[in-house]
């Protein structure tokens, strides 16, 4: 099981507010030189160069669970298409090119877009702080380990029985792929939503990171929760994803599950649940299985 992230929530939050104030002042360099070259002093593209604070953000969270968020890649490929274009832009005329109102809205808009999403950045940040995953609402793994650990202290106290299942989408990658991160967000937070609403009160759900979810089904034995991660599994599979366009997306979920057992470790618990989560993927997708059922042979796992 990961370590928690080693940077705080606020901490990371906070260092966006420079990569906000650089790109201010990036773009009034940008104006000047597109508009007033010659006056300016700025007359070549180097002059106005990409603002380095965000790449500096990048690497900073390189290796935390931040990176696995499927909107940090969105943020950065948000970047680096305002950059091309501005530079386009600028290259196009000091060669001497006429300024055209669409392709100047065009680079304003991406530069607007990249903004606003290092504001919701930030607000996500300070929510991510208090456990909860910015993307999906879903608890994140801040906790998750001390909450299986009070699972598993009040079973060998009072015998009363608990689950962990793991939830993976399947083909996830082929959304992103195919369709965009912008719908891979949607689907995520679709499928976390119809999670959240679908498991009992009682029970618990966290985001691992990337599209598979623990989800923690507790006075419960694994007949019983085959029977609920079976009604989620429907769920999901008849869950309309809306996107963007205003189509629609269907996608399924594969589950693995482990009942906990008095001398099984968390660390080895959430494993046997990982196995039988792969045995599903192998056999077949959008299915349940749960471990120590007899494993089939069938197509390949994806």
């Amino acid at each position: 099981m990961s370590s928690p992230v080693p940077h705080s929530s606020s901490s990371t939050a906070a260092s966006l507010g420079p990569v906000v104030d650089e790109h201010l002042r990036w773009l009034t360099r940008w104006h000047r030189a597109v508009f007033f070259h010659a006056e300016s002093g700025l007359p070549g593209v180097e002059a106005v160069t990409p603002p380095t604070a965000f790449l500096d953000w990048v690497r900073r969270i390189r290796d935390t669970e931040l990176t696995e968020q499927p909107a940090v890649d969105r943020l950065v490929h948000l970047h680096e298409q305002l950059h091309r274009m501005a530079r386009l832009m600028l290259a196009r005329t000091i060669e001497g090119d006429r300024l055209t109102l669409p392709a100047y809205e065009s680079v304003v808009e991406k530069f607007e877009d990249f903004i606003a999403q290092c504001r919701r950045f930030e607000k996500a940040f300070s929510i991510a702080g208090s456990g909860i995953d910015p993307l999906t609402g879903l608890r994140n793994r801040t906790g998750m380990h001390e909450e299986l650990e009070r699972e598993l202290n009040r079973f060998r106290r009072m015998g009363r029985p608990f689950c962990v299942a793991l939830c993976d989408l399947d083909k996830f990658k082929s959304v992103n792929d195919t369709y965009g991160h912008e719908a891979g967000d949607r689907v995520l937070m679709a499928a976390a939503g119809a999670i959240n609403r679908g498991i009992r009160s009682f029970d618990e759900a966290f985001r691992m990171g990337g599209e598979e979810i623990l989800i923690l089904l507790k006075d419960t034995t694994a007949p019983e929760a085959l029977f609920v991660l079976e009604r989620l599994r429907a769920d999901l599979e008849a869950l309309p994803v809306q996107l963007a366009d205003g189509g629609t997306l269907h996608v399924t979920a594969s589950f693995g599950l482990a009942e906990a057992t008095l001398h099984t470790p968390l660390e080895e618990l959430v494993d046997q649940a990982d196995q039988a989560l792969y045995r599903a993927k192998r056999t077949g997708r959008n299915r349940v299985v749960c471990h120590g059922e007899a494993d089939l042979v069938a197509a390949d796992a994806g």
